[in-house]
């Protein structure tokens, strides 16, 4: 037996189904809460959603956050002054913090230490003195330093105990402790990738957005200009460049010097990436509505075109920050790039050119450490935004 309803006379209107009235698109009707929610959601708010996906990305974030803050304090991060010297414990090793003593609690502390010379091989041991225990003090006065160069303290996190010494890293050969010197360190080698990012994307939107935009003349001259400096190799024209740079400039020079250089060198793959995406964007309405209404290229540019896809930038920005930063650490190792007394971790790693060194005193490698681990920060960051740029994908 036929369960569907019956056909309506000849002649008979048909049953609306559908309701009249006017459709709105936040009714509840229309979307569900979960629907809702991602449609209000603003561009910014998607991209977020997306980041917070790419768990890696936000630990990476979260770990360079902490660095970057960290080199806004690094005199009290540090516990000694950046020029301190222990010049009886010259080439000491890491030393081991302990919290239990004798099987009691003790907290935070380390062993004194007795130097004791090999004269076969003139190198120095050093003995713990298990009798010798030197408590680790917290938010403490230590060695005094002048706050950014300006303002006088001697206030730090953390402190070797009275009359006794902590070297969480070592010391090198004048005795300076090793992880005081990497933290103040990170002040230099942190912000000129963010120095030599900001002056290499200055070059590469101005230059790759007139060559995109305007094409012509212009854009062939600039392509062979970038097809030139992208066949030079890289490290003989760093020390080309960094050769240029009188012996004569004080530390602030030089350190100006080795950015602009560094800026020089990056800004070719960026003016590229910008030069091929105004190509495309040239061509879309609302340019040339702009036109019609008599904006300057310099507008159209800046104001419609480079908001477009300034997510691709800014991954762009942070996969290009560790190349910077590498550039600096490898110049400054060859000798090239900055000099004392400025610190920084190439300068560091200088300190373990020598393979007896390396072979005698291995923890003077530790700058390597955050480097490797900044670079790695950096590159998972980028993957994680360069993923968010397009949240519907």
């Amino acid at each position: 037996m036929s369960t569907h309803s019956p056909l309506p006379a000849p002649g008979a209107p048909l049953q609306h189904y559908v309701s009249s009235a006017p459709f709105d698109l936040q009714s509840v009707e229309a979307m569900t809460p979960e629907q809702s929610k991602v449609f209000q959601a603003s561009q910014l708010r998607l991209m977020w959603w997306k980041f917070r996906e790419h768990r890696l990305a936000v630990v990476s974030g979260i770990f360079l956050a902490a660095l970057y803050f960290g080199i806004l304090i690094c005199e009290f991060l540090a516990p000694y002054n950046l020029h301190t010297r222990n010049m009886d414990y010259i080439y000491s090793p890491p030393q081991r913090v302990h919290l239990f003593h004798n099987g009691q609690l003790v907290g935070p502390f380390v062993y004194g230490r007795q130097m004791t010379l090999d004269m076969d091989t003139l190198k120095r041991n050093y003995i713990e003195k298990q009798d010798d225990v030197q408590r680790i003090r917290f938010f403490c006065k230590g060695d005094s330093y002048r706050f950014w160069g300006l303002i006088e303290g001697n206030r730090h996190l953390v402190c070797p105990a009275e009359n006794g010494q902590l070297f969480l890293a070592g010391t090198d050969r004048l005795g300076r402790d090793v992880l005081s010197r990497i933290i103040h360190g990170a002040r230099i080698s942190l912000t000129i990738g963010l120095v030599g990012i900001s002056f290499s994307f200055l070059l590469g939107i101005v230059i790759g957005g007139l060559a995109g935009y305007h094409g012509g003349i212009f854009d062939l001259i600039v392509q062979r200009i970038i097809e030139v400096l992208q066949s030079i190799p890289s490290i003989p024209l760093w020390l080309a460049l960094a050769a240029i740079m009188p012996i004569t400039w004080s530390p602030i020079l030089i350190y100006f010097g080795i950015t602009v250089i560094l800026g020089l060198l990056d800004w070719t793959g960026l003016a590229r990436a910008v030069r091929s995406k105004l190509l495309a964007l040239r061509e879309e309405d609302y340019v040339l509505a702009a036109q019609l209404m008599g904006a300057r290229s310099s507008r159209i540019i800046g104001r419609h075109l480079i908001p477009g896809f300034m997510s691709h930038l800014i991954a762009t920005a942070t996969i290009s920050i560790p190349g910077m930063i590498l550039g600096e650490t490898a110049l400054s190792f060859l000798g090239l790039g900055l000099r004392a007394p400025i610190t920084s971790w190439g300068i560091l790693l200088t300190e373990a050119r020598s393979v007896s060194v390396i072979a005698f005193y291995p923890w003077l490698l530790l700058p390597m450490l955050p480097v490797i681990l900044v670079i790695l920060a950096f590159n998972f960051l980028g993957d994680g935004l360069r993923d968010a740029a397009d949240p519907y994908k």
